[in-house]
Formats: C-alpha cells, sequence, structure tokens
C-alpha cells in the first residue's frame, strides 16, 4: 500500500465516502480506512498524561499511517471542524513520540514517513463565503495535524455548496478525486 485514505464521514453512504473510494480506484494501491467502522474509545480520557492501551484496530491503523508514502484525509466540514470521530481518531491514533515529538527548542517534528498528503474537504458553505469563514477545518487538518506529524506537502481539495451540487457537479468531483488518485500513484512509481 502506497497510500492510506482516511475517511472521516460517519455514514457509508455519504459523498465523503464515494470520494475516498474514488481516490483508491483510481490509485489502485490505496487502502480506505473508513473510521465508521473501527472500533475504538475516541475520548482521550486522560489527555497526555496517562496512556489509554490502543483497541486492535486503532493498533492497525497505526501500522498503516506508518507505512504509507502518501496520506488522504476526506472529511465533511461541521460546526467549523470536523466530525466527532476524526477527531477522535487524530487524539488517540497520533501520538507524541511516535507520530510526532518536539524538539529542545520546542518546535514540532513529524515523524510520519510520509510525505505527500491531501485533503478533500466537503462544506455546505458555498464558494464564495468561503472567504468570510475561512474554513477552519482546512488550517486544522492540514497545516496543523498533517503537517505537524511530518506530510510536508499537502494539497487542500474543495468540494463547496455540497447541499445544493446537482449531480453533473458531484460527478465531476468524483473523477476529480479518481484523477487525483491515479496522478499520486505515477507519483509514487517514480
Amino acid at each position: 500500500m502506497t497510500a492510506l485514505v482516511i475517511d472521516g464521514h460517519p455514514d457509508a453512504r455519504s459523498l465523503t465516502a464515494a470520494l475516498a473510494q474514488r481516490y483508491a480506484t483510481g490509485h489502485g494501491d490505496a487502502r480506505v480506512l473508513a473510521l465508521r467502522d473501527l472500533d475504538f474509545d475516541p475520548h482521550l480520557r486522560f489527555g497526555y498524561r496517562e496512556r489509554m492501551l490502543l483497541e486492535p484496530d486503532l493498533a492497525d491503523a497505526k501500522r498503516a499511517l506508518s507505512e504509507a508514502d502518501t496520506i488522504v484525509v476526506a472529511t465533511p466540514l461541521w460546526w467549523g471542524s470536523v466530525p466527532a470521530v476524526l477527531k477522535g481518531f487524530f487524539d488517540r491514533a497520533l501520538l507524541p513520540q511516535q507520530e510526532y515529538r518536539y524538539s529542545k527548542l520546542g518546535l514540532p517534528e513529524g515523524l510520519l514517513p510520509a510525505r505527500h498528503g491531501r485533503l478533500l474537504l466537503l462544506a455546505d458553505t458555498p464558494w464564495y463565503a468561503a472567504p468570510l469563514t475561512g474554513l477552519p477545518a482546512q488550517t486544522h487538518v492540514a497545516r496543523n495535524t498533517m503537517r505537524l506529524c511530518g506530510i510536508r506537502s499537502v494539497r487542500t481539495h474543495r468540494m463547496l455548496g455540497v447541499k445544493d451540487a446537482k449531480t453533473p457537479t458531484i460527478s465531476r468531483w468524483l473523477d476529480r478525486a479518481e484523477l487525483l488518485g491515479a496522478r499520486d500513484a505515477r507519483r509514487a512509481a517514480h
């Protein structure tokens, strides 16, 4: 597996899930990790003061994270953030001294081997309102999570106005996800 696609939507019938699948299809050597299918406690019950035992599904997900050359996160934007299952996954799976650490100067150092990433961000926010809202989930996932863990190059692809999107627009988004997967597979082959 050269690409890991993290599907952060709790509903398997969602457009987010369809985009994750189409990316994986286009890539050909990608694993879709649908967080809704994992059995884990998304609550970081003790903060970082005390480690929780990793459930088998989380241990498997962490192995997949450590083996991927490319990591893709597909998520909707809900209330300016990501769904609770995705946030809980980040909290439980991305741990200090394992996926990142801090240097003596207090700067983060990413430990994941993946150097390329993509964020497929879906929002009901129309394109013309995005500059007003700032799409905070984009900053949260791409910069503050993926890059902090060592994924240097993260490209964001925004599908805006989802609730009012017509079939031709949705088809274009799905085709684009498949094309991005194929493009990443070609890059990984070189």
